[in-house]
This record gives C-alpha cells, structure tokens and sequence, in this order.
C-alpha cells in the first residue's frame, strides 16, 4: 500500500455502527478495508482514537471563483471537505457571453470578489469544469445556473420567456449537462431567474431530468411565504419528474418560528408519495448574502446601471424603502427588514471599511441619517459589490430540520469580505463538535451518512462518499473528542481544530494537521456526460 491508517474507528458513510479497521490506499484509491493490523504500507498513520470517514461534501458552496483564484483552498480543506457543488442559487460563471460575464462579475462581487488579473478563459461549462481540472485542492461538481441561463436568452425584463427563449434555454441546459454539470439550481429571489414562472421552471427542469440531473432550488421565500414557496418547489418536481435538492432549507425570520414541522410533514408526504427530494442545511442562525439583494425585484429590472439610476432617484428611493421597512419586498423574503438584523461584513472600497461589523442600524445612528438612507448610499458608493449578513434563525428550526432522513450538509460559505459568515470556515466540525458530540442532534455515525454517503448519493458518484474498497480515497481524519469550529463571527478564518488529516484522491492535503500545498482535486462530472 502507498498508505495504511492503522486502527482507526470507521465512520463509513452508511450510518453502520462503527467498527476498528486498518484502510490501505494505493494509486488514489482504497485498496482494502481490513482487520486492524493486518495491512503493511510505505507510509503508516497510527490512527488510535481517531476516526476514518469519507471527506465531506459541501452540497452548497460558493466557492466557484475562490477555488480558481486561490487554489490550495484551506478554509474547505481544514474542515474535512474534499468535494463541494458549484454553480448555486441561479447565479454563476458558466455558461456565459463577454456581455454576460461582465455583469456576473458586477453583481456577485460581494459573493466572491473580482479579482485583479484573473484569466477568465473559459466561457461553457465543458470549458469551466476543464478549468478546475487544470488543478485544485479539491473535487468540485457544478449546477448550470438558471438565472445565468436566463441572462443570456431573455436578459435581465421581467417577462415571460417567448417560445424561442424556452428552447434556447433548455438548449443551454442540455449542453451543460452534456458538458458535465450535475443539474441546475435557481435563485428565486435574485434577479434575473426570480423572473421564471412555475410554467418556465417546469418545463426547464424536465431537460434537466431527463439528461440525468437534479434541481437545487433557492426558492422564493425563507420569509413570510416560506411554506408556499417549498411547495411549489415539490410541485416543480412532481410535475416535471425532475430530482428536486432543496438548497439551505432553513425556515428563517420571526413568522416561521417553530415552523420547522410544518415543512418536514410537507416534505415526508411529498417523499412518501414517490417523490425524490433530498435537501442540505448549515449549522447556524444567521444567514449571508450580497446587500442589494433586499431590494426589490422591479427596482433591479434591467441590471446594474438601471439600478444604480433608481437608487439614485430621490422618488423612486422612498418607493423603494416603503417596501423594504414597511411591506417587505420579496428580495427580503416579504418580511419587514429590521436593519438591526442586517449586519454589513464585507465591502469594495476602503472609505467604507468602517462599516464592516456593524449593523445598519448602529452605522445609521452614527452617521446621524436614516437607516434606509445609509442602505441606499452605500449600495450606490459599492456600486453593489457589499456583502452581510442576516440574524434571523431559530436554533428550534436548525435542529429539527437536521434530523430530517435526506438531510445533507453544505455551507453556503461566503470566503470573501473582511469579515465573512464562518461557515465558510466551520461548518463540518461544526455538525460533529457542537451537534453531534454537545448536543446529541445526530449520533456520530449519523451525522457522517448526512455529510458523506447520503450527499454522494444524490449526486450520483458511484465511487465517493464511502469507505469500502474500489472507491476514491477522498478520506478525514478526525478524534471525536477535540473536533471543533474555531470559525468566529469576530475572526471567521481560522482552522477547525481536531482534524489531522485529509485526503483528496489519495493524497495528503492535510497533513499532522498543516496543509501541504497538493491540488489533487478535479471537476467531477455527470455521469451521463458526453466525456
């Protein structure tokens, strides 16, 4: 073997009890799962109190820049990830025209930066997935994004889609998916894929299921029409016999509290009459996002420059802030902002770094102005390009949902801003230190199904998400015992702790606990691709 870990307690991604085993890795694979002591390598991990399981897969990671741009990629590694799916909520890199990347670049700044000098060399998907496969540190599948897709046919009106614009589209989404992709996803509250009807959605994700996808929907509301919006998301999949993967399935702000059974009976009768729904989560109250994307959707019609003209427009400010403060506009989810709850993370412009860590509302009062006025200035100063966050879970929710039996794990981390969410950071310690091993939520073995074999499940990889002989060495080290997230709203980058070692594709990444620089990691594609 290339490598044994020696006596380690195996968490295989099954859920099973775990059981003492020696694992042997050779040529990127694991080449025998055997009886503790029995197997012999060039090198040898003594594993004693440690635990083997699959590396975690990050069902919802914004990483889809940050892993080009910074490839080593610490912040996912240092948790145990060694796959995550790209191209979320409605809105990513590919498939893409010069035109529409340069307003991709403008509108998802605060969610991953525009670096300086970056080669963008690609413009499909087939051409993206060729590029992390030119090396990075982990593995990554990717979900053409239908507001993306949207962009590029109908552009940012908000309209029904003519007939030639639907075939475009399911053309589009083929392709990707011919290409590699592993399904779509939606943004239902970002512009422009906030525009589709229910209509346009079914019939999209009907190409989507048949080319052997799945659809990862954010959906129209984790607000006041929170339920409805998870509904019509089930009626999506039931009507076009698409595989539905509901993104971050939280029930978020005050009118859902303790709604959280509501939504499961939603789902479980959906599931017990045949349906295929699976569904991630994070361990976390608060959630994150770009700041304009409280506006409402009709101020945002027509992309950047139209915006920033509305903003700019003393009428239009106050129709716009009526909305937001008074009625709840549906980018905020149709609940009333308390901009105690917004807090700003991340900006563009140094004259602005005084607000990071600081609510709109405390900013407001020190600015001495209204807090919408200072909302609406600084999105104008950023032209958009702010990041924050948003205090509005319920830990009642969090832990209910967690229990659900299609649970997944993913981060939706945010690795950019002077202060991003730390879930980018501590997501997967998270589950196994404060969930698993203070709280009880999920028994271990549990709790590693949901973040491994159950994840790799619905992406179809017949070869990940499980410790068992033939499959890729995608594997974590941890001790159940000092496992934690160091990751603080305070200092977000920091690495989670408990965690010596991890492989991607059968290399060390991590290694006694230091990364070692490897970009072991690569695309992986639909199975029923054309590569």
């Amino acid at each position: 073997m290339d490598i044994v870990v020696r006596s380690a307690l195996v968490a295989d991604g099954t859920g099973d009890p775990l059981t003492r085993h020696d694992v042997g890795i050779t040529d990127g694979r694991i080449a025998s799962v055997a009886e503790p002591g029995s197997l012999a390598g060039r090198r040898t991990i003594d594993a004693e109190g440690l635990v083997l399981a699959p590396g975690f897969i990050d069902m919802h990671s914004h990483s889809d820049l940050q892993l080009l741009a910074n490839p080593d990629h610490l912040a996912k590694l240092s948790q145990g990830v060694t796959t995550e799916v790209l191209g979320q909520d409605g809105l990513s890199y590919a498939p893409v025209n010069d035109d529409v990347l340069a307003a991709l670049r403008q509108q998802l700044a605060g969610w991953n930066d525009d670096p300086a000098g970056f080669d963008w060399n690609w413009r499909s998907v087939g051409e993206y997935l060729d590029r992390l496969d030119a090396g990075v540190a982990v593995n990554a599948a990717y979900l053409v994004p239908q507001g993306t897709v949207r962009m590029l046919t109908v552009g940012w009106d908000d309209r029904p889609a003519t007939e030639a614009e639907m075939n475009a589209m399911k053309e589009l989404i083929a392709t990707g998916l011919a290409e590699g992709a592993m399904g779509m996803s939606s943004g239902l509250t970002y512009t422009p894929g906030m525009y589709a009807t229910t209509e346009e959605l079914v019939e999209l994700c009907r190409v989507v299921g048949e080319n052997g996808g799945f659809y990862s929907p954010h959906h129209r509301s984790y607000g006041k029409g929170a339920l409805e919006a998870f509904g019509e998301m089930v009626d999506v999949s039931r009507r076009s016999g698409c595989p539905l993967h509901l993104a971050h399935a939280t029930m978020n702000f005050s009118v859902n509290k303790g709604k959280a059974p509501q939504l499961l009976e939603l789902l479980d009768q959906a599931l017990d009459d045949g349906c295929d729904i699976t569904l991630d989560t994070y361990p976390y109250l608060p959630g994150a996002t770009y700041l304009s994307a409280l506006l409402p959707s009709w101020s945002t019609e027509g992309g950047l420059d139209a915006t920033l003209a509305r903003l700019s427009d003393v009428d239009t400010r106050e129709r716009i802030r009526a909305e937001i403060e008074e009625t709840g506009s549906d980018g905020a989810h149709g609940v009333p902002i308390d901009w105690e709850a917004i807090e700003i993370n991340g900006v563009r412009r140094d004259e602005n770094s005084h607000l990071v860590g600081h609510s709109v509302a405390a900013s407001a009062q020190r600015a001495g102005k209204a807090a919408a006025e200072l909302y609406f200035d600084v999105l104008l100063s950023e032209k958009l390009g702010t990041s924050c966050l948003m205090h509005v879970g319920h830990e009642e929710n969090v832990q209910a949902i967690m229990r659900h039996r299609t649970h997944t794990g993913g981060s939706d981390g945010l690795l950019v801003g002077a202060r991003p969410h730390p879930r980018a950071w501590g997501t997967f310690p998270r589950y196994l230190a404060r969930y698993v091993r203070e709280l009880g939520v999920l028994d271990l073995a549990e709790c590693v199904s949901h973040l491994t074999g159950r994840a790799a499940e619905r992406l179809r990889l017949t070869d990940r998400g499980l410790v068992r002989a033939g499959y890729a060495a995608d594997l974590v080290l941890f001790d159940p015992e000092t496992v934690a997230d160091t990751a603080t709203f305070d200092e977000p980058r920091q690495q989670a702790a408990g965690i010596p070692h991890v492989f991607v594709n059968g290399v060390a990444a991590i290694d006694d606990g230091q990364p070692t620089g490897a970009l072991a990691g690569h695309s992986l594609r639909n199975p029923g691709s054309a590569r």
